[in-house]
């Protein structure tokens, strides 16, 4: 007996022949090894319900055939589960089904074993407020971050997982109703939105009404037997719409299908429960669809129902001249009915109908080996430009994650430029928000816009349907209440890039002054500072550019004197090392050349910590105060005073915490004081002082002194300040400072 003999189940079989209606070239033999494979796989496995589990991938393929996916896709529906669940290898899918299956395997398998819940996202995009540690909260948005960016670009990992979901939203009955509500909401909250952005309304409204099913359960059954009740009024009144339409139509010759369309359950929740009405006060439950064969078709038939019925103003949207961005075409305008009561009616082609309820999955074409056309890569290019965008806006995984959560399971609103290209931005965006969609360039010079031929300010929110052009000016700026403004992470993080490249060329200009000011007060020679000699003490010290060790010196990370002195090549002496353990803060007791009795203590001007490069200087009569090697004090003393320069070991003692000043600029909105908060209770750090100070236009100064064990500490708690989105700059001051040298 062959294999495929072996394998031919009733079930695949009748999947095999739905997807021969739109691929008469089918592999099926490839189909059945793959069954093959996976019912092998999971034998013995059972499903809550206690259904065999081969039943569950075998429905998702019957579910990605209706979408009419290609065969790639559909093997990877029959294969989804088997490397998460069972021994099966991804080396064993590529060697038997090609790298192509084995990628979207993997794929769906990353998105399995990784929490999409809402707030899980949250919780990647910021802890605050969560028994989640930082660390674990990076290492889950990293995760995510590399599953969105799979998805850009492969989408077909995620219609895959769509399915997958899809199916077990339908047999969701066999587990507990905790799990119930916690699958149903992880569903409604992420995955619905995501066959909404992919245009998958055929998965959109089953995934909504399901999960409307199992999380708000009293609500779902009084709602179905309500409308049971009155199905059979709606049934006629629809019934008479589409006779009317059809001899009309037919007057005309234009073949049309007419259907009835159900609105579904959760969307008419929603609508009753936002309004605050009653169903008897819903009068728009009646839909239309007409269907023909071509454009003018549908223009035509416009006409016809607008002479037949009385549009009702402003209910008319042309989705064909203006798609939306998820390739949505379709005429939807709202009458008065033979009854009197509203009557909604879409008018689309054939080809608009397929992506509509299909939407991105409607494009996977099997021919050309699997690959999409030409026009199809054009139309994604709106979702893989947003995926990447995130990406490129974002320094790290939990801004990454913000912008996810911001921008992709946020209301849509949809407005267009002067050409007629349509622009999706979240509700509330307004006109800078537009102007970074289109460039940045444009974004960072706006000073206004017009909105439907007349100028409104850039505090205006947008409405569907309005038209936008923006005005600039090319030495307008930036200010900082624009990040009050704007609703997308696309315009903020190039708000706040700005304003730091602006920190940055500051703190460029004010080091080398600091540099030259330091060689005049040596007497050195300017000659040093050419920039080929900075470059190279640049590329020494670990900066990309002398302009990079410029800014270095500007914030005080690096003492000027240090960098003259590289610069002049001078040798620092080398006096006697000692080395040992500091005791207290106040009294750090160590030992030289066999003597104890000498006392140590941090110096108040750099306040140096465990674990940096550090001298000793010999006071008089107050034992050695320890510097940081590249505090400007010492750098004086090197030149003048040499002999009172001794090296010192200091290495930590114990978990002993030492007081250090930092600095944070920030943005000044609200939250922000609890998220650099929590940065420091996350790692138990000890705030001694703070101060801060509010600037004109938006901006606010921490001057703080914090509690650290050394440098490892130190750098740590500045890294994960730098990473909150708002935080412009931390920085140690004291580095350069002038002061006592003991």
């Amino acid at each position: 007996m062959t294999l495929a003999a072996e394998v031919r189940t009733p079930e695949l079989e009748a999947v095999i022949e739905q997807i021969r209606k739109y691929d008469p070239d089918v592999d099926a033999e490839m189909l059945r090894r793959a069954y093959h494979l996976a019912d092998q796989a999971h034998t013995g496995q059972l499903r809550d319900s206690g259904a065999p589990y081969i039943e569950h991938p075998l429905h998702v393929a019957e579910i990605l055939a209706g979408l009419n996916s290609d065969a790639p896709t559909i093997i990877a529906g029959l294969l989804h589960d088997v490397v998460e669940d069972t021994s099966v290898s991804l080396d064993t899918i590529r060697e038997q089904f090609g790298e192509e299956v084995a990628r979207l395997v993997d794929g769906v398998t990353k998105l399995s074993r990784t929490e999409l819940s809402r707030k899980a996202l949250e919780e990647a995009m910021s802890p605050d407020g969560t028994d989640i540690p930082i660390a674990k909260s990076q290492e889950r948005a990293a995760n995510i971050r590399k599953i969105f960016l799979a998805m850009a670009r492969d989408v077909r990992v995620m219609i895959v997982k769509l399915a997958d979901r899809l199916h077990n939203m339908r047999t969701l009955d066999g587990v507990s109703p905790e799990r119930q509500k916690r699958i149903a909401e992880e569903t409604l909250q992420i995955f619905a939105p995501l066959a909404h952005r992919l245009g998958i309304w055929h998965f959109k409204w089953q995934l909504e009404d399901l999960s409307f099913k199992y999380l708000n359960r009293e609500a779902h059954d009084k709602l179905v037997e309500a409308l049971s009740r009155t199905r059979r009024d709606r049934e006629e009144d629809v019934s008479e719409v589409r006779r009317i339409l059809q001899e009309r139509l037919g007057e005309y010759g234009i073949r049309a299908e007419i259907q009835g369309r159900a609105k579904h359950l959760y969307s008419i929740y929603n609508k009753l429960d936002k309004q605050e009405l009653t169903l008897d006060q819903l009068y728009d439950l009646i839909a239309v669809r007409v269907i023909v064969n071509t454009v003018a078709e549908c223009y035509h038939v416009l006409g016809v129902v607008h002479e037949v019925w009385l549009p009702i103003p402003g209910l008319f949207s042309d989705h064909i001249a203006r798609p939306k961005p998820n390739m949505y075409q379709s005429l939807h305008t709202k009458v008065i009915g033979p009854r009197g009561e509203p009557i909604e009616i879409q008018i689309r082609t054939w080809e608009m109908h397929r992506t509509a309820d299909f939407g991105i999955a409607a494009h996977w074409s099997y021919k050309e080996g699997g690959r999409p056309d030409r026009r199809f890569e054009e139309k994604l290019t709106w979702m893989r430009q947003q995926l990447f965008d995130w990406q490129s806006d974002s320094s790290n995984d939990t801004e990454f994650m913000r912008s996810v959560v911001e921008d992709l399971f946020t209301d849509q609103v949809f407005v267009f430029t002067p050409r007629g290209d349509v622009i999706d931005l979240p509700v509330g965006s307004g006109p800078i928000d537009f102007a970074f969609r289109i460039h940045s360039e444009m974004g960072l010079h706006c000073v206004g816009a017009r909105v439907n031929g007349r100028m409104v300010s850039l505090n205006y929110q947008f409405k569907n349907g309005d038209i936008v052009e923006i005005m600039t000016r090319p030495s307008a700026q930036p200010s900082y209440d624009w990040l009050n403004l704007v609703r997308t992470s696309h315009a903020k993080s190039r708000i706040r890039g700005w304003f730091r490249k602006q920190r940055h060329a500051e703190n460029v200009v004010k080091g080398r002054e600091l540099l030259e000011r330091e060689v005049n007060r040596i007497g050195g020679d300017r000659e040093i500072l050419k920039a080929e000699r900075l470059f190279e003490l640049a590329r020494q010290m670990n900066y990309h550019h002398e302009e990079d060790l410029l800014a270095a010196v500007g914030y005080g990370h690096v003492a000027a004197g240090t960098v003259v002195t590289r610069l002049r090549a001078a040798e620092p002496p080398k006096p006697q090392l000692i080395t040992g353990r500091p005791a207290a803060e106040s009294k750090l007791r160590i030992s030289a050349d066999g003597m104890d009795g000498l006392f140590i203590r941090r110096s108040r001007c750099c306040m140096p910590l465990p674990g940096e490069d550090v001298v000793g200087y010999i006071t008089r009569g107050k034992g050695i105060a320890i510097h940081r090697e590249c505090c400007s004090n010492i750098q004086d003393a090197l030149v003048h005073e040499p002999d009172r320069i001794q090296r010192v070991d200091w290495t930590r003692n114990g978990e002993e915490k030492h007081p250090v000043p930092l600095r944070i600029d920030t943005m000044d909105r609200v939250g922000v004081m609890a998220e650099v908060s929590a940065a420091f209770s996350e790692r138990k750090i000890n705030i001694e002082k703070a101060n801060i100070r509010t600037l004109p236009g938006g901006g606010a100064i921490w001057e703080m002194v914090v509690d650290v064990i050394d440098t490892d500490e130190l750098d740590y708690i500045i890294r994960v300040l730098s990473a909150i989105p708002d935080v412009l700059s931390v920085t140690r001051p004291g580095a350069d400072s002038k002061g006592e040298k003991g």
